[in-house]
């Protein structure tokens, strides 16, 4: 019998997407069991939840809430997560640049989600990026992380039509309903062994993909 994937969580405010996941994995629908989670924030909502789940957690020091964490801290987050024998790292409103410390030793394993359709809009604000160009579509995106800025693989996308009335906050809040959708699925195809990256494609998600778009096309 296979042993069950562990997942590591990094969350830096309100977690949200830490508690689809988390949701998911106790509903037995992830694949993968959620097993520790570590913030650089210890005013975040994520890291209080996580104690309240009675999940292992870790809060590093760091005067800013922006770019990459010093080496040290990002050493120390390594640490925390392979005493916890984690296999996939999830980013969850982790505000950070993952820096090389995370990259090396967790190679093609680190998941990320992002509110728009990479590679538009990468960074910061991307819902009011996507207001300010004029686009007509935006949705979500779940990548594998690497050594950029919201650059690395896609894995998921779910699509979210731009309404002429929408503000950053109202595109937002749409978007996030279906960043709980696809993230679960996507962590679930990671731990099945079903991803395979060919250049900047990831391969084995067809069926998930389809699926995310019927619950898209299937919704007012």
């Amino acid at each position: 019998m296979s042993r069950e994937m562990r997942v590591g969580v990094l969350a830096s405010g309100r977690g949200s997407n830490f508690e689809a996941l988390w949701n998911a994995s106790e509903a037995g629908e992830l694949g993968a069991r959620i097993v520790c989670l570590a913030s650089d924030n210890p005013e975040s909502v994520a890291l209080q939840r996580a104690r309240d789940f009675g999940l292992p957690t870790c809060c590093v020091e760091s005067s800013k809430r922006r770019g990459r964490l010093p080496r040290e801290a990002e050493s120390e987050i390594v640490t925390f997560l392979r005493s916890h024998a984690v296999d996939l790292v999830c980013l969850a409103g982790f505000m950070r640049i993952i820096g090389e410390a995370l990259l090396e030793a967790f190679p093609g394993a680190i998941l990320n989600i992002h509110p728009s359709l990479l590679p538009s809009f990468p960074g910061l604000d991307a819902q009011r990026q996507a207001l300010e160009h004029g686009a007509k579509v935006s949705g979500c995106t779940v990548h594998l992380v690497d050594a950029g800025v919201d650059s690395g693989p896609i894995v998921l996308q779910a699509v979210v039509p731009v309404r002429d009335d929408d503000t950053a906050a109202t595109l937002a809040a749409r978007i996030l309903e279906h960043e709980h959708e696809i993230y679960p699925r996507a962590v679930r195809l990671w731990a099945a062994g079903r991803l395979r990256v060919e250049g900047r494609r990831v391969l084995g998600a067809d069926r998930e993909t389809s699926r995310s778009r019927h619950i898209q096309e299937a919704k007012p």
